[in-house]
């Protein structure tokens, strides 16, 4: 295997390409044998920057969520092309006059009160890398979404819909359709995650105070639903191992000596090639479970009881623990407390460091760690760093620690807006693809700070792995809210219609501030495309251009297509001046923060550079003048098009600036963090790449007011 290795392996900046081209195509390398892709909250938690160096390719190689991460990032996508889901709204320019539909492409029930959770994910198990599979189909795509309450009779706790799409058939089937769904005796309030085949899940649920994993084999059906959840056999944990589907088991977490603890913090992550998996508790002990999926007969799954196992991280102050993740090369699990403290802590013997408190929040933790296996670098989100640097007060701030950090590791430090005596939760954010494909580690991790006041996204640039300082995006609320922020996810779609476009997905608590959210929860995308050098760009196509001079952001759009220069045009900071960029024409939209763009007006005087929304586009003034009587009804459909009107002379001119960069979907409560599916190729049915939440409220789903499953549209992702 080294010799067919090293004929593809070459350094830079086409490292993944020849590994991932000559290792597929040959099949010759240690690449898993393709068996679906799982998406659930650990794909968010272990990344994989680009390796730079032989040594770090071998590090990710044999590892199944470098193949599957590639997957997501390289397979061709579709974007749905239905206009329902995050309907167009304006969050970066406050006011727009959209239309807004609460439901998206399907919400469901979860049951009154019912939520995913505000750290916590869905999941999506999909049978092929290329294909979208509907309900008729042998093994048909599915999503998982716990209710976070308390299972019953009459209540699932978990259910999952299989038939997901727009695009599926509907003759036998609704869109979506209960695929099954199970009263596992308790309240599951973290994160499942699947199996390498997908045949099976594992969770943690509470009851009465007591937790216990769950590992569970399911089975489709019909007649389910959340309110009538269906048969499911519980067995003995050494009867799992081949029983009749569909049936689960359960291993209690209890402490060192016994007894029994809880656990509402901390997801169970899997790990594929050695079926182990760890999960934390209340009582701040790490526990560790070997074998999980894959047991046999004989040895049957358990939890591995010898010394040091279970570990409490700290007997002096036991804290409850976050979402672990778990590091092959260093041996360790990173885990952090609500003490706000980070620890490694060894599998083979159990040796425990400690960080420094880096999180001085009143309940620090935000989902946990984000380990760059790559790198072999650890990603903190803090509320609070306890320190007074932003304007007299503690700052939201992220930490990035070295895999092999000491109790005296200084990590480094970026600032995300302002904390306070008692911040929200600072939950995860996400990296861009600029950030993935770069050889230096060069882009940009996206996330919404400011856990003191009004939550803002923060773009904080990275530069060959380090941090530079963070820029304000936009304001999502247009009142003071002071309420957390949702995970922030960011996703390329290379393949869009007009173009590659990628974009920021994250919620609102309330006071949303798009007028598709109503003023309250909502779910929202923004743009965060960057100008690449060298690149074909459609006309429409729009980037996000930051200037440091005035520390703003500007959403350019292309007006003339062609292809970009090897070096960055002169951005003006003046909504409608125009930029040459090789072949390219850019054209200024305007600046991201919150000021007023109102509808079109009667009899006004507009200035050069003021702008509209006239219901579909941003219209930019290019030449000054009063407007007419009428609202024009020949408004230019194209950016660069044109549009005159009024008795001024010269006319007044708009110049279409194209579409907003944002759209958004009233989420009431907000949203669980979102898992997107775009991992399907081309040639596949509409609807097959989208959104997967939950509201953290009651809304109408689709007619009683309860929790819903929701599925959005990508249909911005044009």
């Amino acid at each position: 295997m080294e010799r067919n290795v090293s004929r593809v392996v070459r350094f830079g900046a086409g490292l993944v390409g020849l590994i991932t081209l000559g290792w597929i195509l040959t099949g010759q390398a240690a690449k898993p044998a393709p068996e679906g892709l799982p998406t659930d909250w650990t794909h968010r938690h272990v990344i994989f920057s680009q390796p730079a160096t032989s040594e770090e390719a071998w590090r990710v190689a044999g590892d199944v969520r470098y193949w599957q991460q590639w997957h997501r990032q390289h397979v061709p996508r579709v974007v749905s092309a239905d206009t329902e889901g995050l309907a167009v709204a304006n969050v970066g320019q406050a006011e727009v006059v959209a239309e807004s539909e609460m439901q998206g492409l399907w919400s469901e029930t979860l049951g009154a009160g019912g939520t995913v959770g505000a750290d916590n994910f869905p999941a999506k198990y999909s049978f092929s890398t290329s294909t979208a599979n509907c309900a008729n189909a042998t093994t048909p795509d599915f999503a998982v979404f716990s209710t976070g309450l308390a299972g019953s009779g009459t209540q699932a706790s978990i259910i999952a819909y299989d038939n997901l799409y727009s695009g599926c058939p509907t003759t036998t089937v609704p869109v979506p359709s209960v695929y099954w769904a199970y009263n596992t005796g308790g309240q599951i309030l973290t994160s499942p995650v699947f199996s390498r085949s997908g045949s099976q899940v594992a969770f943690v649920q509470t009851n009465a105070g007591a937790a216990s994993l769950v590992l569970l084999t399911w089975a489709g059906s019909t007649g389910e639903s959340v309110g009538k959840p269906g048969t499911i056999s519980s067995e003995p944990v050494g009867s799992y191992v081949g029983c009749t589907a569909p049936c689960f088991t359960t291993l209690a977490l209890t402490s060192g000596t016994g007894t029994a603890t809880n656990d509402t913090t901390s997801s169970i992550y899997y790990d594929y090639i050695g079926d182990t998996a760890w999960v934390g508790d209340a009582s701040g002990w790490l526990h560790q479970f070997t074998p999980v999926f894959n047991g046999t007969s004989t040895k049957p799954p358990a939890e591995v009881r010898t010394s040091p196992w279970p570990f409490q991280v700290n007997p002096a102050a036991p804290k409850a623990l976050t979402s672990p993740v778990h590091d092959p090369v260093s041996g360790n699990v990173f885990v952090e407390d609500q003490g706000g403290i980070l620890y490694s802590v060894s599998v083979s013997n159990g040796t425990v460091v400690a960080s420094g408190q880096v999180d001085h929040g009143v309940v620090p933790g935000g989902g946990g760690p984000i380990l760059d296996r790559t790198a072999e670098e650890v990603y903190l989100f803090s509320s609070s760093d306890g320190s007074d640097n932003c304007a007299g007060t503690a700052c939201s701030a992220v930490y990035q620690f070295p895999a092999k950090f000491t109790h005296a590791t200084t990590p480094a430090e970026v600032t995300v807006g302002t904390s306070s005596a008692t911040p929200n939760s600072l939950y995860d954010g996400s990296f861009d693809s600029e950030f993935y494909s770069s050889p230096t580690r060069t882009g940009n991790l996206y996330v919404c700070g400011d856990t003191g006041v009004n939550p803002i996204l923060y773009r904080v640039p990275m530069t060959t792995g380090n941090f530079g300082t963070a820029e304000s995006v936009a304001p999502l609320t247009a009142a003071a809210d002071h309420r957390a922020c949702s995970p922030v996810t960011d996703v390329l779609n290379r393949n869009g219609s007009g173009g590659a476009e990628e974009r920021a997905f994250f919620s609102v608590i309330d006071n949303g501030h798009p007028t598709a959210c109503g003023n309250a929860g909502c779910a929202m995308s923004f743009i965060t495309t960057q100008w690449q050098a060298g690149t074909a760009y459609q006309v429409g196509q729009e980037i996000l251009i930051f200037r440091t001079e005035n520390d703003t952001h500007y959403i350019n759009v292309a007006i003339g297509a062609g292809t970009s220069g090897t070096t960055a045009p002169a951005w003006s900071n003046t909504a409608g001046a125009t930029a040459t960029d090789g072949t390219v024409t850019w054209m200024n939209q305007g600046a991201t923060q919150v000021t007023a763009m109102n509808a079109w007006v009667a009899n006004h005087a507009y200035g050069k550079g003021n702008r509209i929304f006239d219901g579909a586009n941003v219209e930019v003034v290019t030449t000054a003048g009063t407007s007419g009587g009428t609202v024009p009804t020949n408004w230019a459909t194209t950016a660069g098009g044109t549009t005159s009107e009024g008795p001024s002379v010269p006319q007044l001119t708009w110049t279409n600036a194209g579409a907003l960069p944002s759209s958004a979907l009233e989420a009431t409560g907000g949203t669980s963090g979102i898992i997107i599916d775009n991992i399907v190729s081309t040639t596949t049915l509409a609807g097959a790449s989208e959104l997967y939440f939950s509201t953290l409220g009651n809304e109408a789903c689709p007619t009683t007011s309860t929790g819903c499953a929701v599925q959005a549209s990508q249909a911005a992702l044009k």
